[in-house]
């Protein structure tokens, strides 16, 4: 990923090159690879790089061949090889960056493109062959990049774009977050939405809902996942994997070694190729095509990482996982107070006051830096599984399937205000990138179109055990998808498989939340919590450690675009976001635990 900063409208924008230089270099952190700017006929465009396919050619701004058209992106498009193969012979790409593919498929398609794409994106397109200049601005489906968009009151007629608040809390005065899945059209000034999934709808109420009966197809469902991780292995740098050792996590873990020892083998094989053609003659200049499997780049091994207190659930757990898969694997143990400290920077790079974001966000920001340190650009997560398969605990509340399904819809189409937003800034913070393959849009299509009757779930001692006598616990359907391989190499041990779910900021270790709660006691005197109401009349901090976390974000942002995560009160739910606040959490499951 990048950041990327536009402003559209403006009469003179080359004399404001240096001010908005400086806006979106607050951003630099999300690209400190290189940093470009296009000043247009009303337009200037500034990117922030973060190189990691086309490493070395595709600086961005990105400009057409003849000067009409310029492209500023934040994210990767997966399916870029087979978009350059779709515009034609005749298109001549000046890099091998997977973005540029963006500009041709404008020319041919207009705003169309956008369905096109096949990964996680934001970005601001400028067409200067048209009177006035024409700008295309775009969020991808899910949200998993960030995007804000912005006006000020004493500028009429311009907009402002940029990947994070921090770029525009100065010069806006009225700031929102792009919506997903939607693209911005200057000429109309509208913002359409253009992605219209079967299952969209399905947390209406009445007869426009769209309520899936679709049976569970588990072979889809494993090969479906396979594929999304696959394709997000697309690299030239050295990558690797969160791994916190619970279920989501250390699936993409185990399918991302397998892929991975598929990609050593095919390199060895390339290079073995590349020697004997050298050996014959001139070797053929780098940009005259694409090798698909030449842009995935691989230590021998693939590397994990965890981060949690001394002795958490998640540092046991994802040993246990790295130790079984195979993995290099690095854990780095943090302390409450070294979360504390971190508090003020993980609140001006997340730009929210959700307790449960910044709870969960501050060891990944943590282990974000150690990572980087390593010299790792890219990792992928496992961000997404619990909204589309319902795997909160408090999901076991669902007075029925079909309120079942309307939550899942409801919580996938919000991630971008909570673990997207976490997963890109936490980790952005440091100038590396997440890459979440359960959100991934074919995978979304089959697991959010099967009957919810599938996915529901129940603890203690009404749970049920299947034929094979694996419990019929949360994600049920997922875990039993990855249960038997077909070449009979288990993914995973049966006490990762079938691990309770543990929320991030629980599974790093019970007394970070604890410690947090202690501190927010300490600092905020029971005076001020009394008046916590005259404070902040709207969306009030219900806690003394909502309060310190609103405290902070205050002092360090002045634009309010948060939105709280907040679980199903009607369902029986604590206030407190934590999974342990739901009581079924300390049920006991007999779970196979056979290695």
């Amino acid at each position: 990923m990048c950041g990327i900063f536009a402003v559209h409208g403006l009469e003179k924008p080359a004399q404001e090159r240096a001010h908005f230089i400086a806006l979106s270099k607050r951003c630099r952190h999300r690209g400190p690879d290189w940093s470009g700017c296009y000043v247009g006929q009303n337009t200037c465009l500034v990117h922030e790089r973060l190189a990691i396919v086309g490493v070395d050619s595709g600086a961005q701004p990105l400009v057409s061949e003849d000067g009409k058209v310029a492209l500023c992106v934040n994210g990767e498009i997966y399916n870029h090889i087979a978009l350059r193969k779709s515009v034609g012979p005749d298109v001549k790409f000046k890099t091998q960056s997977d973005c540029e593919v963006i500009i041709p498929l404008y020319r041919k398609h207009g705003t169309d493109l956008v369905n096109m794409l096949d990964g996680m994106f934001s970005f601001v397109l400028l067409d200067e062959s048209v009177s006035p200049p024409r700008i295309i601005a775009a969020r991808d489906p899910i949200g998993i990049t960030t995007l804000y968009q912005g006006w000020s009151s004493k500028r009429p007629g311009v907009t402002f774009f940029a990947s994070e608040l921090k770029s525009l809390v100065d010069d806006c005065d009225k700031i929102i977050s792009f919506p997903p899945g939607h693209f911005y059209d200057s000429q109309t000034e509208a913002t359409t939405r253009y992605y219209k999934p079967t299952w969209w709808n399905g947390d209406l109420d009445g007869p426009e809902a769209t309520i899936p009966t679709t049976p569970a197809n588990l072979t889809l469902i494993r090969e479906t996942l396979e594929a999304a991780v696959k394709k997000r292995l697309m690299s030239e740098v050295p990558y690797g994997v969160l791994l916190s050792g619970g279920l989501d996590s250390s699936l993409i873990a185990s399918i991302a070694a397998r892929e991975t020892e598929k990609v050593a083998q095919h390199q060895y094989e390339l290079r073995q190729k590349k020697l004997k053609e050298f050996s014959s003659g001139p070797p053929t200049p780098r940009n005259e095509g694409i090798d698909e499997e030449a842009t995935l780049a691989a230590w021998p091994q693939l590397h994990s990482f965890s981060i949690g207190l001394e002795n958490s659930p998640d540092l046991l757990a994802a040993r246990k996982a790295a130790h079984f898969l195979g993995t290099t694997h690095h854990e780095y143990v943090f302390t409450v107070q070294e979360g504390l400290d971190a508090l003020p920077e993980v609140i001006y790079h997340l730009e929210t006051y959700d307790v449960t974001t910044v709870r969960a966000s501050t060891p990944m920001y943590l282990l974000s830096r150690k990572i980087k340190a390593m010299g790792v650009k890219m990792v992928l997560s496992g961000e997404g599984s619990d909204e589309i398969l319902g795997g909160y605990l408090y999901f076991h509340a669902a007075p029925d399937s079909r309120s079942f399904h309307q939550e899942c819809v409801k919580r996938v189409k919000n991630l971008h205000t909570a673990d997207c937003l976490r997963a890109n800034k936490s980790t952005m913070a440091w100038g590396l990138e997440a890459r979440v393959p359960f959100l991934d849009k074919a995978f979304l299509e089959v697991a959010m179109n099967i009957d919810a009757k599938e996915k529901e779930f129940s603890k203690g001692a009404s749970q049920t055990v299947d034929e094979d006598g694996c419990p019929r616990m949360e994600k049920y359907i997922l875990r039993k998808a990855f249960d038997c391989a077909p070449d009979g190499k288990p993914y995973l041990p049966k006490s990762i498989l079938w691990r309770q779910k543990e929320q991030f900021s629980d599974g790093v270790g019970y007394s970070w939340i604890d410690g947090i709660k202690e501190h927010a006691e300490e600092t905020i005197s029971d005076e001020a919590f009394a008046k916590v109401a005259e404070r902040w009349p709207e969306d009030t901090p219900q806690t003394k450690e909502a309060y310190l976390i609103r405290q902070i974000f205050d002092a360090r942002s002045a634009a309010e675009t948060a939105v709280r995560w907040i679980p199903r009160a009607d369902w029986g739910c604590a206030a407190d976001p934590s999974g342990r606040a739901v009581a079924i959490h300390t049920a006991a499951y007999d779970a196979p635990t056979d290695e």
